[in-house]
């Protein structure tokens, strides 16, 4: 059975820091982030604002914390260490930060970890209902690009996309979706299981970069949809308009705040020019997730707000 998202967080927390967040009742839906660094104060996000708490971080914590992470076997996860953080039971993602151990201009491993980050992992099923009207043109799922600044719900938005083309909706059957998840955060695979409710027709490639995995899904799983995360490479670009041009749809997110600086970006401005992408979803920071700021089509006509 799979567990509780609160027991999923405290079952990785030092003894302290987790006497702390339960004495002080939080609860872990609305819980965002748990930030541990070593000698500074427990730091918490929490429905959108920070919490300090007066408890100093110790050494001794974040090496405890970081072996129940890794269930005391850490040098089982040094590929995903090298990139910056390990995904855990739940989809939860941590990222590390320390001293690292380099090798031929490459992160090898990490020799100390100082900080800790927990990113508590939410779903929230149906809130592209809104935009899935708007992201059809004669029946048929336009290339659609998402954009957002960080943290102001692009990932919680594709997620919940991938998993209603994958299942069908009112307005599609379900298809085929391949997604390249190379940060672990769309599915939240642990151990080569997706976390997240991603669709009973999704095939994953986790851990697995984006430029690279893309070419593979094309090439092994035949997906009618491609989704991916946070594009910002020359190869994630060429990879994406590749997938485009052999009859995929594609799906992906972008950091930014308006589709005015997208199109700007000398990196994706082809694409506008082209009019690849025929729909372009802008979320913005309005005090929860998935804020919608607007839908727009290739052209920049406004289609709803």
């Amino acid at each position: 059975m799979r567990r509780e998202k609160k027991e999923q967080i405290l079952c990785v927390l030092a003894g302290k820091i987790k006497g702390i967040l339960l004495n002080n009742g939080l609860d872990f839906e609305r819980l965002q982030e748990i930030r541990l660094r070593e000698g500074q104060p427990l730091y918490v996000r929490y429905e959108g604002r920070e919490m300090m708490f007066s408890h100093l971080i110790t050494k001794e914590e974040l090496r405890e914390t970081m072996e129940y992470i890794g269930n005391y076997s850490l040098y089982a996860y040094e590929h995903e260490m090298r990139q910056g953080f390990l995904t855990i039971d739940g989809g939860h993602r941590v990222g590390i930060s320390g001293k690292i151990i380099p090798e031929e201009g490459h992160v090898r491993n990490f020799q100390y970890i100082s900080s800790v980050n927990i990113r508590v992992s939410h779903e929230i099923s149906g809130c592209a209902d809104v935009v899935f009207p708007m992201v059809l043109e004669k029946g048929e799922l336009c290339h659609t690009m998402i954009i957002s600044p960080p943290g102001c719900g692009k990932t919680t938005m594709l997620r919940d996309m991938v998993r209603q083309i994958s299942d069908g909706n009112q307005y599609l059957r379900g298809m085929n979706v391949g997604v390249v998840d190379e940060r672990s955060e769309i599915g939240g695979c642990f151990q080569g299981v997706p976390q997240n409710h991603i669709g009973k027709r999704t095939d994953i490639l986790d851990n697995c970069p984006k430029a690279e995995g893309m070419m593979m899904m094309i090439r092994s799983m035949s997906p009618q949809v491609l989704a991916v995360d946070e594009i910002g490479t020359r190869h994630d670009v060429e990879a994406v308009s590749y997938a485009m041009h052999c009859g995929v749809t594609m799906l992906a997110t972008v950091h930014g705040t308006s589709l005015e600086e997208i199109r700007e970006k000398p990196l994706f401005k082809h694409y506008w020019e082209g009019k690849y992408f025929k729909r372009y979803i802008v979320l913005g920071p309005m005090g929860r997730t998935g804020s919608l700021q607007g839908v727009y089509n290739e052209r920049g006509k406004l289609l709803c707000s």
